[in-house]
């Protein structure tokens, strides 16, 4: 990117698949919060719901529930980190981070019970059953949207945030790995044919492609075989494999 006094614009199909990446990563378990006045801490759980909205789940008798609580102005400043990790052994194992930035407010009582459903539906997870005990529901007013990948960020509005859906193959990443390792390893050497002594790993995939982790002898950067066509279910990826691996380059 050639450096200058504005950015180049960011073309409308790349902001959407933009925010459909960062949709992806919040559906990842490992979320932490920065709040004013408190520091960092980890969250008991965190996702985004269908229509866009953001929750947080927290102690009830903990620091930050009380300081939203409190807030003279009825919220808080904070930001909420969402990280995607490859499990494979790489230098780093990072892939992605999701950076959401706005206001806590506290889930009227009254309300919480439905939107703990709405929870469980895009994320189950058993703290929900603490919900209204001894665990309680904030929700984040978002003001900012960051996606770090790649060695790189890129910026969303928190309205294509809110409107995007998270990429279909997400929820069955592991399992496509695993069912398609030998397509998969075979396109992987051919990237490792072209990278030469820089050691390539497959990091990933999603509709649009096979991502790669390559390691220079220092750094390292991500590299994305795309599919001729974004994919809309599991069942098309065999073929967009194979076709990736038919191509001359």
């Amino acid at each position: 990117m050639t450096a200058g006094p504005t950015p180049p614009p960011v073309q409308p199909g790349c902001r959407s698949a933009a925010a459909e990446r960062a949709r992806t990563v919040a559906t990842r378990p490992a979320a932490s919060v920065q709040a004013l006045g408190l520091g960092t801490s980890r969250l008991l759980a965190a996702a985004t719901l269908e229509d866009g909205r953001v929750l947080v789940v927290v102690p009830r008798s903990g620091g930050l529930a009380t300081a939203v609580r409190e807030a003279p102005d009825g919220d808080l400043a904070a930001k909420v980190t969402v990280t995607s990790r490859s499990a494979r052994p790489l230098r780093n194992p990072l892939r992605a981070r999701l950076e959401l930035a706005g206001w806590l407010t506290p889930v009227p009582a009254e309300d919480e019970a439905e939107l703990a459903l709405a929870f469980a539906v895009v994320r189950p997870d058993p703290v929900l059953l603490d919900v209204g005990l001894t665990a309680t529901l904030l929700r984040l007013d978002v003001a900012e949207v960051l996606l770090h990948e790649g060695g790189g960020w890129t910026e969303v509005t928190p309205e294509e945030y809110a409107a995007a859906r998270p990429d279909p193959l997400g929820a069955a990443e592991d399992d496509l790995v695993a069912e398609h390792a030998g397509p998969l390893a075979a396109l992987c050497a051919r990237v490792q044919a072209w990278a030469g002594d820089d050691r390539v790993h497959l990091l990933g995939l999603d509709r649009h492609g096979v991502l790669f982790r390559v390691e220079p002898r220092t750094g390292c950067y991500d590299l994305r075989t795309p599919f001729p066509a974004p994919l809309t279910s599991t069942g098309e990826l065999s073929a967009a494999v194979r076709t990736l691996l038919t191509c001359v380059r």
